[in-house]
């Protein structure tokens, strides 16, 4: 085996470099870092467009082998590679350290179920943290996904009702950006191109991402999904509920319904990167979790 190194494509968004890494992110099937993570991030507008080259390629004959990636921002990064290419991650490590750091803050994130780049880590100068990434699932097969809504409440996805004012109006108010005294949100030119951008391309599927509708005709829950058939599960990202309208059961039917579809597309778990005890009501079980680990003489 000849492998060798290089970077990601200094192009954001869908470039020959996203697909590639995600098929290699597909044939991996770790829940560390998803298929549809790299999808969610690769077109939002958090994305830190300008630091994507600092990712990192490993190849055997054209063929990845190895990502070391951030998320969104950089600071913390994630080292993707199979059992059989272990080896590479202590390589991998010391790259993510000095090129996907952010300033003096850098950690990396290891899946607790990974002794072998714990021992690395921590040969390196790294110590685990308090802070924890969790999955949890649902076995569409085990639990039927079954809710009801309110009397005026109804369901439509983006493929029925595209609307991008309803779309990030609701994540606005379901992510609390109003109540931490933000403002009320605007819709912008620039939300009206972004919002084209992350749904209208690639590996989107808009009959899968799904509101509530309330009966004044405003979104006021919503629920992201994501499946590929080639991969044995589907995710949930993102899930948002408007204030004024939760403990009404409606983010229990934007989630459920979405694993109802992805259920009927043949999936038979769905992940979501979460330990909130929202998901276990609704029948979603503990999965899987990873530490940041840092460099404790390092600052951050």
């Amino acid at each position: 085996m000849t492998v060798s190194f290089r970077n990601y494509t200094k192009k954001s968004g869908i470039t020959e470099d996203y697909q590639n890494v995600r098929e290699f992110l597909l044939q991996l099937g770790s829940t560390n870092f998803t298929y549809a993570r790299w999808d969610w991030m690769m077109t939002h507008d958090y994305l830190d467009k300008y630091a994507v080259d600092r990712i990192g390629i490993w190849e055997d004959e054209d063929n990845i082998i190895g990502v070391s990636t951030f998320d969104l921002q950089l600071g913390t990064a994630y080292c993707l590679t199979n059992p059989d290419n272990n080896e590479l991650k202590r390589e991998m490590l010391l790259y993510s350290k000095v090129n996907l750091a952010k300033g003096d803050k850098f950690g990396v994130v290891i899946p607790d179920l990974d002794l072998q780049f714990q021992d690395i880590a921590a040969e390196l100068g790294f110590a685990a943290t308090e802070n924890k990434e969790s999955d949890a699932i649902f076995y569409t097969d085990k639990t039927s996904p079954e809710f009801t809504l309110p009397e005026g409440y109804r369901i439509t996805t983006m493929q029925e009702n595209y609307d991008l004012y309803q779309y990030y109006r609701v994540l606005w108010k379901g992510f609390n950006h109003e109540l931490n005294g933000e403002g009320e949100f605007k819709f912008t030119k620039e939300n009206e191109m972004s919002g084209n951008i992350q749904m209208k391309r690639d590996n989107v599927d808009l009959s899968l991402k799904i509101a509530v509708v309330a009966p004044d005709g405003n979104f006021v829950s919503y629920c992201g999904m994501w499946y590929d058939k080639r991969s044995d599960f589907a995710v949930i990202e993102p899930v948002a509920t408007d204030p004024d309208y939760r403990r009404k059961g409606l983010g229990q039917a934007a989630v459920l319904e979405g694993i109802r579809l992805v259920g009927e597309l043949g999936a038979r778990k769905v992940l979501v990167g979460s330990s909130q005890q929202f998901y276990y009501s609704i029948g979603m079980r503990p999965f899987s979790t990873a530490s940041e680990w840092r460099n404790p003489n390092v600052k951050g």
